[in-house]
C-alpha cells in the first residue's frame, strides 16, 4: 500500500487547484486519482470546439436527469468533465465570478468567512488576467482569462441595443458592476482553452512529490473508526489500497461527490440502508439542495451575411482548425461568448437574476441542433431558482450512474422568471441598434406571447445551462442539512474533506467555474492550516432603485 499525506478524488477544477497548491511544499506526498485520462487533444484545447468533448463519452460521464415534470417530462442531459480539468477541460470557457451578494448571501446562508470580502482576496490570487489588474482583478494567479476582440458587428449591436433599452453599461461583469450590459470574459491564454489542468496541474506535475493516476475508480473512501484513513479504487482490472496520513479530499464534483459519500457511508441513513449500506454518519443533507441554471436559445434570423453561419461549412472549418493550428488565433481561439448582461427580472430584485451570453450564430450549445441559416441569439435563463432537486444512488456499485432529479421549473417564481426573460429580451432584439440585421424570431417564434404559451416554449425548449452545484452544502454545525463545516470538513467524521461546487451553499449568479477555483483556492488555506487572506473591503454595485423599477 502506498501512503500520501493527502489523497485527491478528482482532477476537476477544484482538484486540480488542490493538487498545485498543497504539492507547493515539498514535503508533502500528494496523490490525485482521476477517472478520466489525457486531456490532449484539439477539441479539448482549441476554444471554438467546445461543444465536441462536451458531446463525447470520452471526456464526458454522459450523465442525465430522471424525467423532469415541469418540463414535460424530458430528460435533462447533464454534461460533467471526465478528463483531467473535468469539467473545466469541456465547458464553455466562460469566466464569470457571480454577483458578490452571492458571497454575502452565502454568510447568511451559515457560511461564515466566505462572505464578499472574505473570497474576492481568494479571486485574485487565482487569476491573471490579460487586460490587467486593479482592487478587483488579479495579474499574477495560475488562471488566464482574457476579452474577445468583438470583431462580429453584432456583438456591438447588442450592446448598444440594451442601452437604448434603458440598461446600464458595465466596464467589468467581474469587478464593481455586474449589472448591466458588457465584454465578457474568457478562460483562453495565448489562443488555448485555459482550464484548470493547463492552468494549475500540469505545472506541478514536474514535482517529485506530486503522483497523477489517471484511468483510477475511487470505489469507497476506507474509515478506520470515524477517519478517513485512505481509498480504494480499481485501475484496470487491478483494485488497489491507498493510505492517507493527513487527508482525503473529495473533489469529483456535484454529482459524483454526494455519490461517492454516500456509498462510502456518509448521507441519509434511510438512503443508505436501502441500499444496504453500512451507516457511518447520518448525513441528511448528502445529495439534497440541487441547484441549477436553465436557459433557452432566444433566436433572431440575420437579414446580412455576417454570422458565424458563413463558417460551418466543412472546409470553412478545417481553414479555421488549421490557422488555429499553426498560429493559435482566429476563429478557433474564442469560445464566441463575448458579450453579455445581466439584468433584474422586476422591482424589488436587490442585484441580477436574469444572465445574457450573445452569440453571433443560431446554433443549440450541445451541437445536434446544426445552424440552418444566419442568425444570432442570446442565451438568457434565471439565475435563481427556487427549484431543489438531489441526487441519490440507483446501488451501492459507483459504476451504477446516481439518479438525477432536478425538479426543474417546481415553484411558481421559476414560471415568472422565465416570462420575463423571453419578453425582455424581445424587447432588446427590438432596438434601433439591430435595424439593420433583425429577421424573423426564429425561436419563441413572434406568436409566443401569453403566459401560456411561454410557459409550453419552456417546458419544450429549455436546457441546462450545466451549473449543477449545493449537493454537499457547506453550513453551521446546527444545520442538519448541512455536510460540511467551513473548512470544507464533512461533520460527522474526521479526516475527509470535500472541495468543489457541491459545497456551495446556494448557486451563485452566473457561471460556476470561477467561484469553483475560488473555493478550492481558499480551502487549500484551511487545509494547509494557513491564515485566511486577509479581507478585502472593496464596494461594490447595488442599484439604487432597486424596490420600485426593474431598470
Amino acid at each position: 500500500m502506498d501512503l500520501f499525506d493527502y489523497i485527491i478524488i478528482g482532477a476537476g477544477s477544484a482538484g486540480c487547484v488542490l493538487a498545485d497548491r498543497l504539492s507547493a511544499d515539498a514535503r508533502n506526498r500528494v496523490l490525485v486519482l482521476e477517472y478520466g485520462g489525457s486531456d490532449r487533444s484539439i477539441f479539448i484545447q482549441m476554444p471554438s470546439a467546445l461543444s465536441i468533448p462536451m458531446n463525447m463519452a470520452k471526456y464526458n460521464w454522459m450523465y442525465e436527469s430522471e424525467p423532469e415534470p415541469g418540463l414535460g417530462g424530458r430528460r435533462i442531459h447533464c454534461p460533467r468533465g471526465k478528463v483531467l480539468g473535468g469539467s473545466s477541460s469541456i465547458n464553455g470557457l466562460v469566466y464569470v465570478r457571480g454577483h458578490p451578494a452571492d458571497f454575502d448571501r452565502w454568510e447568511e446562508e451559515g457560511a461564515n468567512g466566505w462572505s464578499y470580502a472574505d473570497v474576492l482576496p481568494y479571486f485574485r490570487r487565482a487569476e491573471s488576467r490579460r487586460d490587467g489588474g486593479d482592487e478587483y482583478r488579479g495579474t499574477e494567479g495560475p488562471l488566464a482569462n482574457r476579452y474577445g476582440e468583438l470583431k462580429n458587428p453584432l456583438y456591438h449591436a447588442f450592446l448598444e441595443a440594451a442601452l437604448e433599452a434603458g440598461y446600464p453599461a458595465t466596464g467589468d461583469i467581474n469587478g464593481h458592476a455586474q449589472e448591466g450590459f458588457g465584454r465578457m470574459d474568457m478562460t483562453v491564454k495565448d489562443g488555448v482553452r485555459w482550464s484548470a489542468a493547463n492552468a494549475y496541474l500540469k505545472p506541478a506535475m514536474n514535482r517529485a512529490n506530486l503522483k497523477v493516476e489517471t484511468h483510477a475508480r475511487v470505489e469507497r473512501i476506507v474509515f478506520e473508526g470515524r477517519r478517513a484513513v485512505g481509498v480504494v479504487y480499481e485501475h484496470g482490472s487491478t483494485r488497489r489500497e491507498v493510505r492517507a496520513a493527513r487527508e482525503v479530499i473529495l473533489s469529483g464534483g456535484p454529482i459524483n461527490s454526494p455519490q461517492l459519500l454516500k456509498v462510502s457511508g456518509i448521507g441519509p441513513a434511510e438512503e443508505l440502508r436501502e441500499h444496504g449500506i453500512t451507516v457511518l454518519a447520518d448525513r441528511p443533507g448528502v445529495g439534497e439542495n440541487l441547484q441549477d441554471h436553465l436557459e433557452f436559445y432566444f433566436q433572431m434570423a440575420c437579414r446580412q451575411p455576417i454570422t458565424l453561419y458563413s463558417s460551418m461549412g466543412l472546409i470553412a472549418r478545417g481553414m479555421i482548425g488549421l490557422r488555429w493550428l499553426l498560429r493559435k488565433d482566429g476563429l478557433g481561439a474564442t469560445n464566441h461568448f463575448e458579450a453579455c448582461g445581466f439584468v433584474r427580472s422586476r422591482p424589488g430584485i436587490a442585484y441580477p437574476d436574469i444572465q445574457y451570453h450573445f452569440l453571433p450564430l443560431a446554433v443549440t450549445y450541445d451541437g445536434r441542433g446544426l445552424a440552418s441559416e444566419h442568425g444570432f441569439q442570446a442565451h438568457v435563463g434565471p439565475m435563481r431558482s427556487k427549484s431543489r432537486g438531489w441526487v441519490r444512488l440507483r446501488s451501492a456499485d459507483v459504476r451504477d450512474k446516481p439518479r438525477i432529479f432536478f425538479n426543474y421549473m417546481s415553484h411558481e417564481d421559476d414560471r415568472a422568471e422565465m416570462r420575463a426573460c423571453v419578453r425582455l429580451t424581445r424587447e432588446i432584439f427590438a432596438q434601433k441598434a439591430f435595424d439593420p440585421y433583425r429577421g424573423r424570431e426564429i425561436q419563441p417564434g413572434a406568436d409566443v406571447v401569453s403566459d401560456e404559451a411561454i410557459d409550453a416554449f419552456i417546458a419544450e425548449k429549455v436546457e441546462s445551462a450545466y451549473h449543477p452545484s449545493c449537493t454537499c452544502k457547506m453550513g453551521a454545525a446546527s444545520d442538519p442539512m448541512a455536510v460540511v463545516d467551513t473548512e470544507a470538513r464533512v461533520f460527522g467524521v474526521a479526516g475527509l474533506r470535500v472541495v468543489d461546487s457541491s459545497i456551495m451553499p446556494s448557486v451563485t449568479t452566473g457561471n460556476l467555474n470561477a467561484p469553483t477555483i475560488m473555493l478550492a483556492e481558499k480551502a487549500s488555506d484551511h487545509i494547509l492550516g494557513k491564515p485566511a487572506l486577509a479581507p478585502s473591503n472593496t464596494p461594490y454595485y447595488i442599484a439604487d432603485n432597486w424596490q420600485t423599477a426593474q431598470r
